[in-house]
């Protein structure tokens, strides 16, 4: 039995990811949206996701729920970060002149838009091959290259190679998912992504954060 948690700081498409996990979990789980810190606490399995901009959700962040406690809680059971929850883990972001994010993985958040030339849309938004980097429990019986949704303006670029878990080409190659430790976190929506993003959902579920 898992109890998951979905983190809720006002921002993001939180009622898809909630529908999409309730899909995946056995009758005896639960899945559950909340802000609060013992909720967290007490869960089996964190989700982080969001969408918009990484100034607004540290703001958000900071008003609804104590940093210092969040990042402790994070470190001690299988966490997936989707978008945004992705992007809020390094250590900070070009937007808005410079943010400070919550410094979890170290690496930085960049534009897209000073990366590509203007043949490339942005956001970018749409469906792409995701190439795995590392073997891990999430990409269980999800084929190599297989199709997820993206929309974003911002990629991370984490300090550290082993810290990536996959690649996407989008006029450059940049990182789709990392992975340390306990922690797990995708640029693309797997509550979007059809079948294999339901299969990663399912596989987060059912890891025990380790590797």
């Amino acid at each position: 039995m898992v109890n998951v948690v979905i983190i809720d700081y006002g921002m993001g498409n939180i009622h898809s990811v909630y529908k999409s996990v309730l899909k995946v979990i056995d009758k005896k789980s639960t899945v559950r949206v909340s802000s609060s810190l013992v909720d967290i606490k007490n869960s089996t399995h964190i989700v982080f996701p969001g969408q918009g901009a990484a100034s607004e959700c540290m703001v958000n962040i900071t008003k609804r729920l104590n940093i210092d406690e969040l990042k402790s809680v994070i470190s001690q059971k299988p966490f997936l970060g989707i978008c945004m929850g992705l992007q809020v883990l390094m250590s900070n972001s070009e937007e808005n002149q410079g943010t400070n994010c919550l410094n979890i993985i170290e690496g930085t958040v960049m534009s897209l838009k000073n990366k590509l030339d203007e043949s490339f849309k942005i956001p970018h938004m749409g469906w792409n091959k995701v190439n795995q980097s590392i073997i891990h429990p999430l990409w269980n019986n999800i084929p190599d290259n297989s199709f997820f949704y993206f929309v974003h303006s911002y990629a991370v670029e984490p300090t550290y190679t082993q810290d990536i878990m996959s690649s996407t080409e989008y006029g450059i190659n940049f990182t789709s998912a990392i992975a340390k430790d306990n922690i797990v976190a995708v640029q693309f929506h797997p509550e979007k992504s059809s079948m294999p993003g339901l299969k990663l959902l399912k596989n987060f579920i059912g890891w025990d954060g380790n590797v």
